[in-house]
């Protein structure tokens, strides 16, 4: 592997990553980075936490400072399009680092967020702009923003951006790109719908997979516990009273579902915060910077909100509900296991959602390993499930001497199924 130096970026550049120790590019980083320097398009798969940001934020900057001008009103030369407030504020926070030593302006545009400040900013110029489509669609609309003078294009989390509705919102905005533009497609997963996207948008592109697509982290351990769904916020406490589990991530399949399970937790003693799309954009930014510097022990999000959650040091994430679409479960699980550290994937199930677990098998192309040991397994329906015993001590809470696995005494523990539908009693 080459360094940042090797790959041609200009010194300005590699004198920011310098000062954040960011020498080494990774596999996307260094298979991306070179076709774009020289004007390819590119196609890009890769999962959430391998550096697609720097990816194409780095060759855009050497491009644009190649070509130096000055910023025109409402006319940016670079546009990167996110999903989610919190991927854009991400990818903006990145690009102004590593054009610390360039002058270049970049701008963020989203929802959540007051217009006026932005059309401001937009009036006095900006070389990039970091938008939403619907934030960005208002501002073309109102006149404030032109993308005739765009030169670089990037579409990232292509996927999620299908997924989330904004196959409408992103024909309007790449029917007033000029043609002779270059362009970049990253997604953490390739279905048809995202194919179908990359064939009208990328010109001769080069393909870069640096994964199969639908695996998973090579260094996430990963268990499903089968509970009725009432008894999932007791197991949720028994598992907190495991000291392993240090920074939790906690995904609940509707909004209100998160808020319910953030309140469980604070009730319970147990630092947390939720992070949806009915929350403000600053309330959002509390929560995730909370639980960045260590304030909350557990963030509580939806699919959706949880796009843009680039922290280091997740121990655990928690599928307190299964996803129903598979691909949501390995974008889920690869927010732990970042940057070569371990992490382990907790899913809990309940009998409407055996479906779903069969499905992510499938996607994954292996079979998740049951746990068995909790004071809430079961095997049958949700009217026969086993309820906890409280004239004793809750499986899990040991005060961390199970080294991290939900159970109680390691030495009564039972050898854990294979899979979730193996045999009739778990079907």
């Amino acid at each position: 592997m080459t360094d940042f130096e090797g790959l041609g970026l200009n010194q300005p550049i590699l004198r920011a990553l310098k000062e954040i120790d960011y020498t080494q590019p990774t596999p996307i980083q260094e298979q991306t980075i070179p076709a774009l320097l020289e004007g390819r398009d590119i196609l890009g798969i890769a999962q959430t936490g391998t550096g697609k940001t720097a990816s194409f934020a780095l060759p855009m900057l050497n491009r644009l400072t190649k070509n130096p001008a000055r910023a025109t009103r409402g006319c940016p030369r670079g546009l990167i399009l996110a999903p989610t407030r919190e991927l854009a504020v991400q990818i903006s926070d990145n690009i102004r680092t590593y054009s610390k030593y360039l002058h270049l302006r970049t701008l963020i545009v989203c929802g959540g967020m007051s217009i006026r400040p932005q059309i401001m900013q937009m009036n006095k110029g900006v070389h990039i702009l970091v938008a939403t489509p619907g934030r960005l669609l208002d501002l073309m609309t109102q006149g404030h923003v032109s993308l005739s003078e765009v030169e670089f294009f990037v579409l990232d989390e292509g996927d999620r951006m299908l997924d989330m509705g904004f196959q409408r919102d992103l024909q309007k905005i790449t029917a007033k790109l000029p043609a002779a533009r270059q362009t970049a497609l990253f997604s953490a997963t390739m279905p048809k719908t995202v194919s179908h996207l990359a064939n009208g948008l990328l010109n001769d592109p080069v393909k870069v997979e640096v994964m199969q697509q639908a695996t998973t982290a090579e260094k996430v351990s990963q268990q499903v516990l089968f509970v009725a769904k009432d008894l999932k916020r007791n197991l949720l406490i028994d598992l907190m009273g495991d000291s392993g589990f240090k920074r939790v991530l906690v995904f609940t399949r509707t909004k209100h579902g998160a808020d319910r399970v953030s309140k469980h937790l604070q009730q319970s003693g147990i630092t947390s915060d939720a992070i949806h799309g009915n929350k403000a954009q600053n309330a959002r930014q509390r929560a995730l910077a909370s639980f960045k510097t260590g304030a909350i022990r557990v963030l509580v999000a939806t699919d959706i909100a949880a796009r843009g959650i680039d922290v280091d040091g997740v121990t655990h994430v928690i599928n307190f509900d299964l996803p129903n679409e598979p691909d949501s479960y390995v974008h889920r699980i690869g927010r732990t296991a970042r940057n070569g550290a371990s992490g382990s994937a907790l899913s809990f199930c309940d009998p409407s959602e055996r479906v779903y677990l069969k499905d992510i098998e499938k996607t994954i192309r292996q079979p998740v390993p049951v746990n068995e040991d909790h004071a809430y397994h079961r095997t049958g329906s949700a009217n026969n499930a086993p309820r906890p015993n409280n004239g004793g001590q809750r499986n899990g809470q040991n005060n961390g001497q199970n080294n991290g696995k939900p159970g109680g005494d390691a030495s009564k523990r039972r050898r854990p199924r294979r899979s979730g539908y193996q045999s009739k009693s778990a079907a």
